[in-house]
């Protein structure tokens, strides 16, 4: 097949090395967001897709809307036979979905309808889900509502991030791809209506998504530093010395109730840092000063001593 494939995130990065090995299919092109500011030094930077893609060869398109005349025009002169997303970036209108012969095609990271939306990965771990995976999607004009053509799952690990589980999703995707190409080219894909009635929505998270709420339960709060892990990151303040400080946490992991109020520190020693939350606590194993090194908590106490019952976040 003539494919153009369509993509941002470091994630379509495996499925875009796949589709270029493949004698089965031809990429035409790439098109993906343009190069933006990141970094400390907010340097203008390519996208992982990008990268990519040059490495490999490709032609590479970067137009800022996918709507405008002459993004839709150069789409037409490529004529492909089929356009794949991943995680692109940008809503299709009805002129990109309709223009190739087998129409625009999503890979998802998640099983739908569960977790529709920008954050399915995060969304899986904070909800305690014990099963994520890709959906492979014919596009319509909702968002991610099309049918769905192809589906695989794994399990989450009691102790994922949402990076280790993007990786692994990362890889699980260009196989399904491929074998979906293959049903929609011998006329064998089944496409199957999506629940809506099962469907939930992962909305784009904000840096603010991260913060701690040391009422919700140890549960919750484990779930959330993990699902942050490694964007936005979960976080809480922490008074030192005379300045309230941003304290970044990487790991942690749950104890016991403690029975005092939410966001009490009860113990500070080699053990870790263990505070109260909602309904029994939480061990802060590694964690993080704003401007300093990752440490484990034994080690950051040596040089940031806390005292037994500090309060942290926004209420001390």
């Amino acid at each position: 097949m003539r494919v153009v494939f369509l993509g941002t995130g470091e994630i379509g990065v495996p499925t875009l090395k796949a589709l270029a090995a493949t004698a089965f299919h031809e990429i035409q092109a790439v098109f993906t967001q343009p190069d933006r500011p990141a970094g400390r030094d907010l340097k203008m930077r390519p996208s992982p897709v990008k990268v990519a893609a040059q490495e490999l060869g490709l032609p590479v398109f970067q137009p800022e809307k996918i709507r405008t005349p002459e993004a839709l025009a150069e789409l037409r002169a490529l004529a492909p036979d089929v356009i794949v997303v991943a995680a692109y970036g940008q809503i299709l209108p009805k002129a990109v979905l309709s223009l190739p012969s087998f129409g625009c095609i999503n890979i998802h990271a998640s099983l739908l309808p569960r977790h529709r939306g920008a954050s399915p990965i995060q969304a899986a771990i904070l909800e305690g889900d014990t099963e994520s995976g890709i959906t492979i999607m014919q596009m319509d004009e909702g968002l991610d509502t099309g049918d769905m053509l192809f589906q695989v799952a794994i399990p989450i690990g009691s102790d994922e991030t949402a990076g280790t589980l993007h990786d692994r999703l990362a890889e699980l995707a260009p196989g399904a791809l491929l074998a979906c190409l293959d049903l929609i080219g011998r006329g064998e894909a089944q496409r199957q209506g999506q629940d809506d009635a099962l469907a939930t929505y992962a909305p784009k998270l904000a840096r603010s998504d991260g913060e701690i709420a040391w009422n919700e339960s140890a549960e919750q709060i484990e779930r959330r530093i993990r699902a942050m892990t490694p964007w936005p990151g979960a976080y809480t303040f922490v008074t030192l010395g005379d300045a309230r400080k941003i304290l970044k946490i990487h790991r942690a992991k749950i104890c016991e109730a403690s029975g005092e109020p939410a966001g009490t520190v009860v113990a500070a020693d080699d053990g870790g840092i263990l505070v109260a939350a909602g309904r029994d606590g939480i061990v802060l194993q590694d964690i993080q000063i704003a401007g300093g090194k990752r440490l484990a908590a034994a080690e950051f106490l040596r040089g940031h001593p806390i005292a037994l019952g500090a309060q942290l976040g926004n209420a001390g």
